[in-house]
């Protein structure tokens, strides 16, 4: 399949809802996503036919962390991707497959991917919450939130339990650790070890420059 045109459909979808309110969601994060899911794709064998468009429609309904329809947003992404996707004409044999992959990608949805081209987005998306590009999303949703950085006492969480709802590097130990155990392909298990090593030298010298 030639996908340069329907990618072209992809995109144009897509920036038509990522804004830069929600830096974290903007443009930008859509197309490394993309970019880890076809080479994460590639290594393991995986259906691109499935895998582009869910990677690129993954997010096509946002919803700020702190909403309460939090843990169905992955749900309403996956309802109007395939509705989209209808509207373009894209191969129905698919359709499926990508909304599952759509449904499941989400940390918050928890819920199980039953086929490689799930296990593929799911990896690409949660790696671009890990490493120096998880790091700053972490910030900017912060500054978006107006959470602190740190808890004054006990900043890394040595004798608390992390409470990512009020602090920014609690969000390191409640969820972005956890996230790194989840990936499920061996490519994306691969590069999510790097990324783990660099979010805790961030933390290591983060917590040098707290104490000078």
């Amino acid at each position: 399949m030639d996908f340069k045109n329907w990618e072209k459909l992809f995109s144009e979808k897509v920036k038509s809802i990522a804004t830069e309110e929600d830096p974290a969601h903007d443009f930008l994060h859509f197309q490394r996503v993309v970019k880890s899911a076809k080479r994460i794709a590639e290594k393991e064998n995986a259906k691109l036919e499935v895998v582009i468009p869910a990677a690129w429609l993954h997010d096509l309904v946002i919803v700020p962390k702190n909403d309460l329809r939090r843990s169905i947003a992955s749900r309403l992404s996956a309802l109007e991707a395939k509705e989209f996707l209808n509207e373009i004409h894209y191969p129905k044999e698919y359709l499926e497959e990508i909304v599952h992959a759509i449904e499941v990608h989400s940390f918050s949805a928890n819920l199980e991917t039953k086929t490689l081209e799930a296990k593929v987005v799911q990896d690409a998306d949660r790696l671009d919450g890990l490493g120096a590009i998880g790091i700053a999303r972490c910030f900017a949703t912060a500054g978006v939130l107006k959470r602190p950085f740190y808890a004054e006492e006990d900043s890394f969480c040595d004798k608390r339990s992390p409470d990512d709802r009020t602090y920014t590097v609690d969000h390191f130990y409640a969820k972005l650790f956890k996230v790194a155990e989840t990936l499920k392909t061996n490519s994306g298990r691969e590069e999510g070890r790097v990324r783990l090593e660099i979010m805790k030298s961030f933390l290591k010298n983060l917590s040098h420059e707290i104490a000078f």
